[in-house]
Order: C-alpha cells, then sequence, then structure tokens
C-alpha cells in the first residue's frame, strides 16, 4: 500500500509554519541569517534541510545535559568536560561514550523564523545517537525564533564505534516559518497517515530486516560503500511466525509496509504513534525531504526504513503493527530540487536497506 493518496494538504493540517524549500536556504545564508565557519560543501544544502557539519574539536562529557534558560552550552561544558579531542585529522568515538561537539554552522535567525534539527538518516541507521543544542535551550533539537549564537551536537554511539573528522555530517537543520515545531505533541501532530511495521518480509526469502552485531570493527561516518554486510549485521527471517521479539538494548533495522510519498508541495516527519507506548524506539532520523518516494523523482516504491530498539524488556512487534504517523508540513515553495533529482541521493526508491555504509 502506498501513502501517495493519504498524505493531507496543506488546508488540512494544523497550523505549523511553512518549512524553508533550498533556494530559501541559500538565500538565508546569503543574508548573515547562517553564519559558517567554512564554505558550503556539495551536497550540503538538501531540498528542504542543510546539513551540519561538525567542528575542529570534541569533548569527551560525563552526561548529556541542557544548558537551561540563562546558560550557554560553552558555560556549563567547563564542569562537565573530561577531555578535548582533535577531530581535523579524525578520531573514534566509542560506544556508550558521550560526546560534545561544536558545529561549523552558527545561526543569526530573524524573528518568525525558527529551525528544528534531526539526526540525518544515514546516522540513523547506524545507531548514532545525536541531538542538537543550541544556549539557553530547554529542549533538544529545537532554536527559537530569533535565536544568534553557536550550535552543538551532542553524539552517543550506541552499537558501533565510528570515526569522525571536522566535516562529517551527522545531522541536518530545517527552518519554519511562522511556527514553533512541537514534535510529539498536541495540537500540531493531531494528524497524519500511520505507518506500519512489515514482518512477513520477501515472499520467496522471508527476510525482513536485519540485528546489530555487538562487538564489531569502527565505521567511518565518510566512507560509502565501504563495509562488509556480514561483519557488522546478521539478517532476521519471518521462519513463519507473525511477530519478532525484540531483545532488550539490541538494534535492528526493519521497513515500512507501506511505500512513502513526500509531494515537492512538503516535507514530512515522522512520530511515534503513541508516545505512552515506552517500551521500544522507532526511527532516530524522522525527516523526509520534498521529493522522497515520489514517481516524478525516481522514488516510486520508497519505504520508511525503521530503526528500532527495545528498552529494557522483550517486547514482541507484530506484523502490521502501527509503529509511527507521517506528518505532512508544507513548504513555503516549491524546491528548485527535490529529493533523488541528480543530487546524489541513498535512499530513494529503497526497500529494506542499511546505511551507505555497507555494501
Amino acid at each position: 500500500m502506498a501513502l501517495a493518496d493519504q498524505h493531507p494538504t496543506s488546508e488540512a493540517l494544523p497550523s505549523a509554519g511553512c518549512i524553508l524549500p533550498c533556494q530559501a536556504i541559500e538565500a538565508l545564508i546569503a543574508d548573515g541569517g547562517i553564519d559558517l565557519a567554512m564554505p558550503v560543501v556539495d551536497g550540503q544544502i538538501q531540498p528542504a534541510s542543510l546539513d551540519l557539519r561538525l567542528g575542529e574539536k570534541a569533548f569527551r562529557i560525563r552526561a548529556s545535559f541542557l544548558p537551561g534558560p540563562e546558560m550557554a552550552v560553552s558555560e556549563k561544558l567547563r564542569s562537565l568536560a573530561l577531555h578535548e579531542i582533535d577531530l581535523k585529522d579524525g578520531a573514534v568515538l566509542e560506544v556508550g561514550c558521550v560526546y560534545l561537539v561544536p558545529l561549523l554552522e552558527a545561526l543569526k535567525l530573524p524573528d518568525g523564523l525558527s529551525a528544528a534539527c534531526n539526526p540525518k538518516s544515514s546516522t540513523g541507521r547506524l545507531d548514532v545517537f545525536t541531538r542538537v543544542i543550541a544556549d539557553r535551550a530547554q529542549a533538544f533539537d529545537q532554536v527559537d525564533a530569533g535565536y544568534a549564537g553557536p550550535l552543538y551536537a551532542e553524539i552517543c554511539p550506541q552499537t558501533f564505534p565510528v570515526l569522525v573528522r571536522t566535516g562529517s555530517r551527522l545531522s541536518q537543520v530545517r527552518f519554519r516559518e511562522g511556527g514553533v515545531s512541537q514534535t510529539g505533541s498536541a495540537p500540531e501532530h493531531a494528524g497524519g497517515v500511520d505507518l506500519s511495521v512489515d514482518l512477513a518480509g520477501d515472499p520467496d526469502t522471508g527476510f525482513i530486516g536485519y540485528r546489530a552485531k555487538r562487538h564489531t570493527g569502527v565505521v567511518d561516518v565518510d566512507a560509502p560503500g565501504a563495509y562488509d554486510t556480514s561483519d557488522f549485521w546478521e539478517p532476521i527471517h519471518a521462519g513463519g511466525r507473525t511477530g519478532l521479539i525484540l531483545d532488550p538494548d539490541q538494534f535492528y533495522i526493519l521497513a515500512s509496509k507501506e511505500a512513502v510519498t513526500v509531494p515537492p508541495t512538503h516535507a514530512a516527519e515522522m512520530i511515534p504513534f503513541n508516545p505512552l507506548v515506552g517500551e521500544f524506539r522507532v526511527h532516530y532520523a524522522g525527516f523526509f525531504d520534498p521529493g522522497f518516494g515520489f514517481s516524478g523523482a525516481g522514488g516510486e516504491g520508497s519505504k520508511a526504513v525503521l530503526e528500532v530498539r527495545s528498552h529494557k524488556v522483550p517486547f514482541i512487534l507484530e506484523d502490521g503493527q502501527i509503529i509511527g504517523r507521517l506528518i505532512y508540513e508544507p513548504l513555503t515553495e516549491t524546491p528548485s530540487q527535490v529529493y533523488g533529482q541528480d543530487i546524489g541521493s541513498h535512499y530513494q526508491a529503497q526497500g529494506l536497506k542499511l546505511s551507505k555504509h555497507f555494501k
């Protein structure tokens, strides 16, 4: 089943403002609303988002934190930093450790323009937990309208140690006119269309997904196609069952039953179907650019890849269980380029697909 005919029109959406397309992001850079420590690189500006790049140093910190309304991140960092790591020639971030990295992009947003961040798709599929923090922030991944200041990435690899360097892109930011995102809360996300998990799998092989291996080698986040899948992942087959038991603290890559379509006039975000169901988490990277799965951009039949992690107790996930909701938001104008349209998009027309790093 495709979602092409299910997404709401902009008139049907709760009022949350409109997302800026790529040409407006370019104008924002030119006007000084985005301050770049290094020039933009090819592919950094996506159809409705901007990739954020790691700066020259990382700080291993004792614990995750929010600075609160009266404090800059740098002030809080003084009491939490354990040691400093040079990223210019690359460095390995270890599993289970928390790092804070100043980003090469800072913001000087005009009034009426806010920002929201999320991990890139490849980051989520590597099980690298990352979120963006701004000065005086009271929530992760949210930047208030009119904010002027630096941005930082909090990074905690969950399964694989990762090699990163200055310029590595783990997160992205999108800009919203006339509203502030309230991800996962009413009323903005009261609508949307449901996504369910496919645990029936391939009719010939019964293949339904992957489970990540433990104690693997390092993954270089800037090395697409460099690693053998079998060294990092084990395949999962249905085996005649209708469900999958999620082992605590294991990481899975699964796919939706539905094919997703995001028209060029909209962007989309995936949110939990029910945040009160705390047994598992689905999809770290929940943003879909305009044109994802759109037939006019070569994406007909694109599935949503689900990054699934169970918490503390085993949990049975059933075939067809609703696990998320796709929320569509209008753009201020159609982007000059859409996802998959000659811009090197890795996941257009995807089925069940691992991150770009695996052969």
